[in-house]
């Protein structure tokens, strides 16, 4: 049997803290090939999650420990839908291809990811071509602007 443990969730998040990218993950599948991918996620507030696209699947997300903004994007940038995980939703299921983002709105947050696999890295492409990258002058507002982000808003750099 495989389990995540609460001591578990607590030592992720003290690795996330610690880790330059705030974040880090402990995977529940054995192998990268997995077809299914199962994964708790910690990341800290400050942690960018560029707007992304999964061409192939889609994707559930549910929280362990915190909350969570999750939007969903239009091709042109627009929110066409918004939840707070562990507030207003439960568990949220992006589709397959959708634009979405996500912000941890606490520190200590931890996400459980499932999608279909094999594990692939985004491809560039699957990258929303108006959010900035990890390191963009702009990240910090970008962030900012995902937490008050309504249906209808669209991000301008």
């Amino acid at each position: 049997m495989k389990h995540i443990s609460p001591s578990d969730i607590a030592h992720l998040a003290e690795q996330a803290q610690a880790s330059p990218r705030l974040r880090a993950n402990l995977n529940l599948h054995t192998e990268l090939s997995d077809p299914i991918q199962r994964l708790a996620i910690a990341m800290e507030p400050a942690t960018l999650v560029r707007p992304h696209r999964h061409p192939h699947t889609w994707e559930l997300l549910y929280p362990l420990a915190g909350r969570f903004v999750v939007l969903n994007f239009d091709e042109a940038g627009y929110v066409t839908a918004r939840c707070v995980l562990g507030e207003d939703a439960a568990v949220v299921e992006n589709p397959q291809a959708a634009w979405h983002a996500v912000l941890s709105l606490d520190q200590g947050g931890v996400i459980f990811e499932v999608k279909h696999g094999p594990y692939t890295p985004i491809a560039e492409a699957d990258f929303a071509p108006w959010g900035p990258k990890d390191g963009d002058s702009q990240v910090s507002d970008l962030l900012a602007w995902y937490a008050t982000a309504q249906v209808g808003d669209r991000w301008l750099a």
